[in-house]
């Protein structure tokens, strides 16, 4: 174990499996970002925009890795065909805005390969994207969607992305991209459809899904000097999501506060607090409540802290939700 940036450490996951895997692939607009000089020579590349695919095209050469034209629709297809051939294709779709682009493969080709094939074609095809819009991706049946919230769930999510049969789409956020946490030096994986319970407690049960997961930790710590003890659940994926692992924790807190930076309109946070008032009404205390971003396009609000802190979900905005569902409950049973 060893202190690693999140970037730092999807690309070491994406290193070992190419090392492991001779199928691996990476395609991508600038992911080779101009490894190959004028001379033919292969050259240290600075690894597209955040750096994911850095030195990859040195160690592995460009037969494996490849800058494609600027068409999400065109090397999403291209990709598909290469998994459905038996490679194993990582592709770089570097916002979550530009994934209508590619929308038809996704939705009418990479989703439904092993539906209609029987199981006879499996479809190892992982796309990595940035941004908080996966709702779109996550309605869709066949696609896996995950979410890592740190280093090392980054790591081990790419690396369970990467060896999966079916297609993966990670959603990384740039909020994360150099937070730095321990991190193994080795290849693991993590159980791709399983939360982690980040931090264990028995009286409000907080959901984070990819950055938000560290807002409900801080907002764990400041209700501790309340005297609550919040247990904070981990996502990771998104589809399909872990339905018995999060109803369980709420099982025991009897309170539920989902804080999404996804848009409120048919909203996995929605979907959380529907399917647990389904499976565990009896067993709420209060309401299940759900933060999410403001309906606004989301494209550039990362660069500008004003315009984020005016969309997304606040701590203040979480502590308000997590205190009131406290004192839900304690009305309540008084009132009872």
């Amino acid at each position: 174990m060893r202190p690693l940036k999140y970037w730092k450490a999807c690309n070491e996951a994406l290193r070992l499996e190419m090392q492991r895997d001779p199928r691996v692939l990476v395609l991508g607009e600038d992911v080779a970002g101009g490894g190959i000089g004028p001379d033919g020579e292969v050259r240290e590349a600075w690894g597209g925009p955040f750096g994911f695919t850095r030195g990859l095209i040195e160690e592995f050469g460009p037969s494996r890795v490849r800058d494609t034209p600027i068409s999400e629709s065109g090397f999403t297809g291209l990709a598909a065909g290469l998994a459905a051939s038996g490679y194993r294709p990582w592709v770089d779709v570097m916002f979550t805005e530009l994934l209508p682009l590619a929308m038809d493969q996704l939705v009418n080709r990479v989703s439904r390969t092993r539906f209609l094939s029987a199981g006879q074609l499996t479809m190892p095809l992982t796309i990595k994207t940035f941004g908080e819009c996966y709702s779109p991706l996550a309605h869709y049946p066949g696609l896996i969607c995950v979410a890592p919230s740190d280093a090392y769930s980054a790591k081990g999510l790419t690396a369970a992305a990467i060896r999966a049969d079916d297609p993966v789409v990670i959603f990384d956020s740039l909020r994360l991209l150099r937070d730095e946490c321990e991190v193994p030096e080795e290849a693991y994986t993590l159980d791709l459809g399983k939360a982690r319970i980040v931090r264990h407690g028995s009286d409000i049960t907080l959901v984070g899904i990819g950055p938000s997961t560290s807002m409900c930790l801080a907002a764990a710590d400041a209700l501790q000097e309340d005297g609550a003890d919040a247990e904070v659940v981990d996502l990771l994926t998104l589809a399909p999501w872990d339905v018995e692992g999060v109803t369980e924790s709420v099982r025991r807190t009897r309170r539920l506060v989902v804080v999404d930076f996804d848009h409120p309109n048919c909203g996995l946070g929605a979907t959380i607090c529907a399917s647990v008032s389904e499976l565990a009404w009896g067993d709420l205390a209060s309401a299940p409540r759900r933060l999410q971003a403001a309906a606004v396009p989301a494209m550039g609000t990362d660069g500008n802290p004003d315009i984020t802190t005016l969309c997304m979900p606040t701590l203040d905005e979480v502590l308000g939700a997590a205190r009131s569902s406290l004192l839900a409950g304690v009305t309540e049973r008084q009132g009872a």
